[in-house]
Formats: C-alpha cells, structure tokens, sequence
C-alpha cells in the first residue's frame, strides 16, 4: 500500500462527531512527518469517503488551506457533525477519535 492508501484508509476510519490530528494520523500510518498527512489529504477526490475535514491541528485548531471550500466550509461541516468550537479550538479531550 501506499502512503497515500494508508492515510485515506485511517482518515476514513474517523467516526462523525469526531476528528483525529495529522500527527495521530501519521503515528498510526508510519509516516514521518505530519504534513505529509496533510499534503495527501489535500489530494483527496472523495470526501464522503474520506472525510478528511476531520482532520485538525494537534493544539484542536483547523488547519489553513482546507481543499473543499476553506475553513469556514471545514468548521460548517464539523460543527453539522456536533463538533463545539470554543475559542477558535476543538476539544480534543471531548472530540478526539481513538484509531
């Protein structure tokens, strides 16, 4: 498998109502480097799928530069799935999915 294959595989694993970070994300993918996760999920031509607007900073923050339609579109979407913004940051302690 590729890189790519198995960072669309983890990403779509992330339930609703829930995000994962790059870094998670590249931990459980044996990517080195959390951006990479972002440069792969940037690529991603099927977001219903792949929901990769639940991918956020490690701080719960989102990401600049979200590839279907920005961060407004990527917090609309999160928050839709029940996920509270506080202070411009997610709760990680409340929001984050266990892969």
């Amino acid at each position: 498998m590729t890189d790519f294959t198995n960072i669309f595989n983890a990403v779509s694993k992330i339930s609703r109502g829930k995000v994962a970070t790059y870094k998670q994300i590249a931990k459980i993918t044996g990517v080195k480097n959390p951006r990479y996760v972002g440069f792969a999920i940037h690529r991603n031509t099927n977001i219903v799928k792949v929901p990769c607007h639940r991918v956020v900073k490690s701080d719960g923050k989102l990401a600049t530069g979200y590839a279907h339609g920005g961060m407004k579109k990527q917090k609309e979407m999160l928050e839709k799935e029940g996920i509270k913004f506080e202070k411009g940051k997610i709760d990680l302690k409340k929001f984050l999915y266990s892969l």
